[in-house]
């Protein structure tokens, strides 16, 4: 999912390199993630800061320099068994201005025992103006080709916790280093308080950074670049099973 990114605070680029030498460069400790265990799903923990309840549908509008996008993103109440685990099936769709689809994407999610939101993987195409698939570079399944899960949100985010989003070696580096966790945003969809702010990067792009905003019983209510791109997006709409 993309979202908000916009100010460049001094040094940031420097603190985010440091983070990136913490979280390792190569094999080993924090660098890879162990996957996750069958044994640790069973009697899940939601997470109010990355909730997969089946129904709810968040809308996002945003903008990529003069590029204007509208994003959907689902919770649907399909499951697909990943490694074990029953995972839980998201729909992200960015739509440009003209309503032609630009990216389409199923993303794979499930809550462990403790309440740790894991990610294990993702179906991912990007598609040309005329509808056909420009590109599915992205695309990975933990298990698969040494890919391996990774967290995308904490049972109980807090400043200076750092993490492997995903982990397929030189394909998809994503990690995350949270900042704040009691934060307040304001977006069209409203006034967000105890917002979890974290910064989030590449290893594979080291000098593209974004920072994420995620409120309770919502997930992401704004993205937006800080580093290396141009990317800003907000929540516009939330819809309720």
């Amino acid at each position: 999912m993309r979202l908000a990114r916009g100010y460049v605070a001094a040094g940031l680029v420097g603190v985010v390199a440091a983070s990136v030498m913490f979280l390792g460069a190569g094999s080993g400790g924090a660098a890879q993630p162990a996957g996750p265990f069958s044994a640790s799903f069973t009697h899940p923990q939601p997470n109010p800061y990355f909730p997969l309840t089946p129904g709810l549908v968040l809308r996002y509008r945003g903008t990529d320099g003069p590029a204007k996008f509208r994003e959907r993103v689902t919770v649907t109440h399909k499951t697909k068994t990943i490694e074990g685990v029953k995972a839980v099936v998201i729909r992200d769709v960015l739509r440009r201005a003209d309503g032609t689809t630009a990216e389409s994407t199923r993303d794979w999610y499930a809550d462990d025992n403790r309440g740790n939101v894991w990610y294990l993987g993702e179906a991912t195409a990007t598609y040309t103006r005329s509808g056909q698939v420009d590109s599915r570079e992205g695309s990975w399944q933990a298990g698969v080709k040494g890919a391996r899960a990774g967290k995308i949100m904490p049972s109980s985010p807090k400043p200076t916790d750092a993490y492997r989003q995903e982990y397929w070696r030189g394909q998809a580096e994503d990690q995350a280093w949270i900042v704040q966790n009691h934060a307040t945003v304001t977006v069209p969809k409203g006034t967000y308080h105890r917002v979890v702010r974290s910064y989030e990067w590449s290893r594979l792009e080291k000098a593209n950074v974004s920072v994420k905003f995620y409120a309770r019983g919502v997930g992401i209510v704004a993205e937006h670049d800080v580093s290396g791109g141009t990317e800003s997006f907000k929540l516009v709409g939330v819809k309720r099973p």
